[in-house]
């Protein structure tokens, strides 16, 4: 019988927990295996538009093999505190302080080893934090549809990069210039945005998101229903995203030259020597098979998986997704007699 994903209302397997973090307060999901007792902690990091529930579907995987859970929503995002930048400086929403917060839960926890999974862009969080704390905190990570990309000494520009070798990318250019908030303001909008962003289309097959433009805004009134994002989990996330609105979501798309300047200081730790999965979604318009390229030189103990979907993998292909998760994690050595 396959694992029923998370239900946002209630699920007994998961608690909806609050911490305070570094002065901010996070919301976070939070589960243990039967019995209790757990041979690990994973940490899921989700990506945008997202929330922790993004992860609804590897979440009982997880603690049906005996690991504690704990899957936060990013700053700005969901039941998080969503600091307004400015006045607040921008890089609350920045690499280093994500992962500062998240070194700090973990040590509220009483978690002195974790295993960390990331999804879409905020797959990074996992390589970066393993770069600021490795190996003291992260053990293994893995990430679905990210590639790993090393410290570089140059700063390039998202302009640049849309303007060359990644055209698919020019979508962050409209996303981090102040135009989506106008576009998405109200309670119907951000449904409307949402299904979009999970697939849905118009009667005419009309997108709501082209990677090289944005956010259609003309398009988004006619956009139907998603098959991945509906129901009660479609309103759970536009209730998530009616606290703050979606601007604070779009500061991380504000911080790449922060970013950029604060890992200047790891340009002598590219090479992330914990065990790596990284699984690649044959069909993502963004994250594409191309950008993964080379890895290996960066990631000596790295695994590679495939799953043929696109870059809502997770809730589009879970049973792939998570047979690849826990082929792996077997392989590691988390097995039932194991612990960390």
């Amino acid at each position: 019988m396959p694992l029923q994903p998370i239900d946002p209302k209630l699920d007994s397997r998961v608690e909806h927990r609050s911490a305070v973090l570094n002065g901010c307060t996070y919301h976070y999901l939070y589960g243990l295996p039967p019995g209790r007792q757990f041979k690990a902690t994973v940490f899921l990091i989700h990506g945008w538009p997202d929330l922790s529930l993004g992860w609804r579907y590897q979440i009982p995987l997880l603690l049906d093999m005996g690991f504690r859970v704990v899957a936060p929503d990013l700053m700005g995002f969901g039941g998080t505190d969503a600091p307004k930048a400015p006045p607040n400086p921008i890089n609350l929403y920045g690499y280093k302080r994500a992962s500062d917060d998240i070194s700090e839960l973990a040590n509220q926890l009483g978690a002195q080893k974790i295993i960390l999974g990331g999804h879409d862009w905020y797959g990074i969080l996992g390589r970066k934090l393993t770069l600021y704390r490795h190996p003291e905190l992260v053990s293994h990570v893995f990430s679905i549809c990210t590639p790993y990309t090393a410290p570089h000494e140059d700063y390039i520009s998202t302009e640049k990069l849309a303007q060359g070798p990644f055209p698919q990318l020019a979508y962050q250019i409209h996303l981090a210039s102040g135009e989506v908030e106008k576009i998405v303001n109200s309670e119907q909008s951000i449904r409307q945005f949402l299904k979009g962003l999970y697939g849905a289309k118009g009667p005419n097959g009309e997108y709501a998101f082209d990677p090289k433009k944005g956010v259609l805004a003309e398009n988004l009134p006619t956009i139907g229903e998603s098959k991945l994002l509906n129901g009660e989990t479609l309103d759970y996330y536009v209730k998530e995203y009616s606290r703050h609105g979606i601007h604070s979501t779009l500061n991380w798309y504000r911080t790449r030259k922060l970013n950029w300047e604060e890992d200047l200081a790891l340009l002598d730790k590219k090479i992330i020597t914990a065990p790596c999965l990284f699984i690649q979604a044959t069909y993502d318009s963004v994250l594409t098979p191309g950008m993964a390229k080379g890895m290996d030189q960066k990631l000596p103990n790295l695994t590679r998986g495939e799953v043929a979907a696109t870059h809502w993998a997770l809730t589009q292909k879970p049973e792939e997704v998570n047979a690849i998760i826990k082929k792996w994690l077997q392989r590691q050595g988390f097995d039932n007699r194991s612990s960390l």
